[in-house]
């Protein structure tokens, strides 16, 4: 009989391990429209690292300017995989994926003050939303 204590156990270990593998990721809520992440976010963010090689920050403060704005960049791309903004699973969720991708790699240029590193990144930048641009932005009449 002293078994049988050990085998409840290990059964309610085992539904409660099972149980809470099947519990439900939070629900996400977007606020903002894919157009107002890029004009309240991207355009922004890229703009502060596009300024870079032209006129490298004087102090830390100014870096620090640069590693949130690379930072924004980087957690932009998250925000655009979201359920309810993403336009389908393949190039948008690419698009999106290397936005982040590139904007880790500027984090960490701007972290190490990097400047020449921030200029090649930038042209990164610029290709990338060149890229998604011409296959998702509406042409205007």
């Amino acid at each position: 009989m002293k078994n049988s204590g050990r085998g409840l156990f290990a059964g309610a270990a085992m539904l409660f391990l099972c149980g809470a593998g099947s519990a439900q990721a939070p629900a996400f809520r977007p606020v903002g429209t894919v157009r107002q992440i890029m004009l309240g976010i991207v355009g922004p963010a890229s703009d502060v690292i596009f300024a870079v090689p032209n006129k490298p920050p004087k102090d830390d403060t100014g870096w620090q300017t640069v590693q949130n704005s690379s930072l924004m960049l980087a957690e932009a791309g998250n925000l655009l995989m979201i359920p309810g903004r993403a336009k389908d699973k393949n190039d948008w969720m690419k698009f999106a994926s290397q936005l982040s991708a590139v904007g880790a790699e500027a984090f960490k240029a701007a972290n190490m003050k990097n400047a020449a590193a921030l200029d090649d990144i930038g042209n990164k930048i610029d290709a990338l939303c060149e890229g998604c641009h011409a296959k998702y932005l509406p042409k205007q009449q």
